[in-house]
């Protein structure tokens, strides 16, 4: 199946637009995770964590705006296993039996036709919490150093590695800020934790795998058109692969999105993150990492044609 048929849109000839994109993107991202600063889940900030059992399904919205009231601040609330079990978790700092009875209290008082139990609480000391935010901050690191390193020795050439990693590291720093921005007015929740971090190696993994079957054909096309221009050859090469770039991003988003919407309040976060980096993937790898190929080639650092 192929969605375009000979297409010669012209992608490198019009790099500079998307470098403009891509800049006022990076510059609102940066500027609102420091202004705003990043929104940490129980995960990476320590707090209390119960699970608490309802007599009947229960409203994750109701219950979310009757504890930020009752608490003072947000409470992260999702369903956990079946519908009347919800999880909830708050980094406010009270003696546990304490919280528990003041949770416990306000849902029975504003719920009194369907009452509840906490059947479990788990409460995440703060220098754990550091430790599993240094760990996911390494993880994220240390994956894009293998990378670099891994398309470094596959194509054999620096402007390739740089090429990858700066439209992965775009994609991850565009939805961080996304996520900064719209975390107190999306209505679920978009605080950075465990399933968050697992959401962005997804979304270097799905970049990194739509930006190396572009390479692969630059390369091929670099052997075969050796008289072309490196700028012409690159755009061909890219129209070339764009029916097999565009499919493979509609039928990834169409899952993802049947699962934004199907897979419940625990998965809305990781669902929203994907969807943002399916699309952002193949506008960096389009836009952002064969751009940087061709700059660096004219500039001498990708030596190889």
């Amino acid at each position: 199946m192929r969605l375009f048929e000979d297409p010669n849109f012209e992608f490198i000839k019009n790099r500079k637009v998307g470098y403009v994109i891509s800049t006022v993107l990076l510059v609102l991202s940066i500027g609102t995770i420091l202004f705003k600063g990043l929104s940490y889940g129980i995960d990476f900030n320590g707090g209390t964590e119960f699970v608490v059992e309802f007599e009947r399904d229960a409203s994750v919205a109701d219950v979310r705006s009757l504890l930020t009231t009752t608490l003072g601040s947000q409470p992260e609330v999702k369903q956990f296993g079946l519908s009347r079990d919800l999880l909830i978790r708050t980094d406010v700092e009270m003696e546990i039996s304490a919280l528990q009875r003041t949770v416990l209290g306000a849902l029975n008082e504003a719920f009194a036709d369907n009452p509840s139990v906490i059947i479990k609480s788990d409460v995440v000391g703060p220098r754990f919490a550091e430790d599993l935010k240094r760990g996911a901050m390494m993880a994220v690191i240390f994956s894009l150093v293998v990378i670099f390193l891994y398309i470094l020795i596959r194509f054999r050439n620096f402007g390739y590695s740089v090429g990858t990693v700066g439209a992965i590291t775009h994609d991850v720093i565009i939805i961080l800020g996304m996520f900064t921005l719209l975390n107190e007015i999306m209505p679920f929740s978009l605080d950075i934790d465990q399933t968050i971090i697992a959401a962005f190696l997804t979304i270097v993994g799905y970049s990194l795998n739509d930006t190396v079957v572009v390479f692969d054909r630059i390369r091929e096309n670099s052997l075969i058109y050796k008289t072309m221009g490196y700028e012409e050859m690159v755009n061909k090469s890219i129209n070339n692969t764009l029916s097999r770039t565009v499919i493979t991003s509609l039928t990834t988003l169409f899952v993802v999105v049947v699962l934004f919407i199907f897979g419940g309040e625990v998965l809305k976060g990781f669902a929203f993150a994907l969807m943002i980096g399916i699309i952002l993937g193949t506008y960096s790898t389009l836009y952002v990492a064969c751009p940087l190929l061709v700059d660096l080639k004219s500039k001498g650092v990708a030596v190889k044609k």
